[in-house]
């Protein structure tokens, strides 16, 4: 029963190498050390086995022997006794070869000239062997495992030999460019940006009155609008060099690597001038300064920020470097970021219009093979909210449920059940709710229903569901806007309570007591009437003022709580004002279900035997009321 908010998706770039073709006359390369330890592997191995299987015996059995003369001739290496028995081996009638454990004994040799004994006293020898495992293979297995690692720690930028080298992706103007006709819905920053490439293609245009391009450009807007997307449609359209790097890439452990790759960076942009460089995620490294330093941090983002803001007033903007930028939250950025002769210019980059999304549909529905019978106007007016990469999104699943039930076009129901996954979540099938808990869910849907029919500002209703989706959504009531809307009315606002409230007051007409489904709604209404109390000032007992400022934390970037700038009386009054909104609202709805239900039980009952009612089927049991 809650309410799910739109989720939006950043499209991964993929930037794919092509191997180089490997000629035939192409020589082999460098000789590797790993070829002549193979080899010298090889033949230590070979030379264990080319050599004499010798006999293990013990040295008593050595000393029975040579007191019975049966010894012919040895060997004695240091702690070793090797020889050959004048006994021959009954399979091979060759003499039987011995090695044994020697003690020490000095009457050895006296013993070996006693009983005629050849024998021979030499120095063991083990360079080869203690060279090969004492020294060549523990030291080729560490540069082996140093070699892995560096590979593996290079790729994610933590590379020491190369650590302040910086990480931008490089498209140079021979790639597949981007251009503004792969780019919808944001026209009045496709203008702004217009000039920025008139500059980049034909700068002398500008400095012949004297004037000079804007240093560095900053795009603003939710997260999913195409800020990358127009950055890299700037470079596309003015044919240059595009430097993409996200802000977080300067920042690492080590204290004056983000300033060094900050350098690098703009130092490789001077030598491919005209180029543009793109710093996505800009709040990632220019945050305001100051502040108090967390436990265990430092002052890198701080430096890196200073060498950004530096090597933004060097670089002379005549020559062709355009420093273009993209953030969520302008509002954290440092104010010597923002002043003029750095990013000179901020263009909003903001939700699309209607028509901006039926543009958007169409880029995003070229490569698809659709219906003859659809109609992107209506997906575009069921989707306000939704920003570029949420239809996006929106496409690839219609058109992933079209080929799962073997179409052979995608439809506007495939359409419309992916509009619903990407609002509300997927179904959940395996979910099946009790009769009585399908009945209850029933009215509480018709509840939200009813009164955003009868509630004088209520958005039309599109679709009723009592079909389990999403994490603890057990149905939803979806609503049409007739028209984009950038302000609400108070009035607007109170009847948005209301209708958060109708499927909660729907239990307690109905069953006389209340569930817990209701627990998002009352969430968000409750936000609601706070915001109209403390925020926009719509109290007629406290007045036109507005009460508490948000605190963000500048290191985190996130909100994490509230500047109180009131006293506890006011505190006090605040508290009573919204819990009479939400009672004032509570009251009304329980009046409006009361008096209409009839129609209450007519929608519940329709609900719960088909689960989704369409706005038609809504309106036709409305005004049979």
């Amino acid at each position: 029963m809650q309410k799910t908010n739109f989720i939006r998706h950043k499209e991964p770039e993929m930037h794919i190498n092509k191997p180089p073709e490997k000629k035939l006359w192409q020589k082999p390369g460098p000789f590797s050390a790993w070829y002549f330890i193979l080899v010298f592997l090889l033949f230590y191995l070979f030379q264990s086995m080319v050599q004499v299987k010798k006999e293990q015996i013990p040295y008593s059995q050595f000393q029975r022997y040579l007191n019975a003369n049966q010894i012919s001739e040895c060997v004695i290496r240091g702690d070793t006794i090797t020889g050959t028995l004048k006994l021959k081996d009954n399979r091979t009638n060759k003499p039987r070869h011995f090695i044994t454990v020697r003690l020490r004994d000095d009457r050895l040799a006296k013993e070996l000239e006693k009983h005629g004994v050849k024998y021979n006293v030499t120095v063991e020898n083990h360079f080869l062997s203690n060279l090969l495992f004492d020294w060549i293979i523990p030291f080729g297995l560490i540069f082996l495992l140093w070699g892995y690692l560096g590979k593996k720690m290079g790729s994610m930028g933590m590379n020491f030999m190369n650590i302040g080298k910086n990480k931008a992706h490089i498209h140079a103007e021979t790639g597949k460019n981007v251009t503004f006709k792969d780019a919808a819905g944001v026209d009045e920053a496709k203008q702004e940006l217009g000039e920025v490439i008139e500059f980049l293609r034909n700068p002398e245009h500008f400095q012949r009155l004297g004037g000079r391009m804007p240093k560095g450009v900053l795009l603003v807007g939710p997260p999913g609008t195409g800020k990358t997307l127009l950055a890299r449609a700037v470079s596309g359209e003015a044919g240059v060099p595009f430097f993409n790097i996200s802000g977080s890439d300067f920042i690492e452990m080590f204290v004056g690597v983000g300033a060094a790759r900050v350098r690098d960076l703009f130092e490789q942009a001077r030598a491919k001038a005209p180029c543009i460089i793109f710093i996505d995620e800009l709040d990632a490294i220019g945050r305001q300064r100051g502040g108090p330093v967390v436990m265990g941090g430092h002052d890198e983002r701080e430096q890196t920020l200073n060498q950004l803001l530096v090597e933004m007033d060097g670089f002379d903007s005549s020559k062709g470097v355009v420093v273009l930028s993209a953030t969520n939250r302008p509002e954290v950025l440092d104010k010597a970021l923002l002043r003029p002769g750095r990013f000179d210019r901020q263009i909003v980059v903001d939700k699309p219009d209607l028509e901006g999304r039926i543009e958007i549909l169409k880029i995003h529905t070229r490569d698809l093979k659709l219906a003859d019978n659809i109609n992107l106007e209506v997906i575009a007016k069921r989707t306000p909210g939704f920003v570029g990469a949420d239809l996006a999104n929106v496409a690839n699943e219609a058109a992933i449920l079209a080929a799962r039930l073997n179409r052979d076009a995608i439809t506007t129901a495939d359409f419309e059940a992916a509009i619903d996954r990407v609002i509300a979540g997927p179904e959940k099938k395996k979910t099946t709710l009790s009769p009585e808990e399908k009945h209850r869910v029933s009215y509480h849907e018709s509840g939200h229903t009813l009164v955003a029919e009868l509630v004088p500002t209520g958005e039309p209703v599109h679709k009723v569901s009592i079909i389990p989706r999403g994490i603890g959504a057990l149905g939803y009531t979806l609503q049409l806007p007739e028209r984009e809307k950038f302000l609400a009315t108070k009035q607007e606002l109170l009847d948005q309570i209301a209708i958060l409230l109708g499927g909660r007051v729907a239990e307690e007409v109905i069953f006389g007591d209340v569930s817990t489904g209701a627990q998002n709604d009352l969430e968000r209404a409750s936000e609601m009437a706070r915001n109209m109390v403390c925020s926009y000032g719509m109290s007629e007992k406290l007045g036109p003022l507005t009460f508490g400022k948000k605190q963000t934390s500048l290191f985190l970037g996130s909100e994490y709580g509230e500047e109180k700038n009131y006293s506890e009386e006011t505190a006090r009054a605040i508290d009573i004002e919204v819990r009479d909104v939400i009672t004032t609202a509570h009251q009304r709805v329980k009046k409006l279900l009361q008096e209409h239900r009839s129609l209450l039980d007519a929608l519940a009952v329709k609900l719960e035997e088909k689960e989704v009612l369409s706005g038609e089927e809504v309106n036709t049991i409305i005004k049979k009321g």
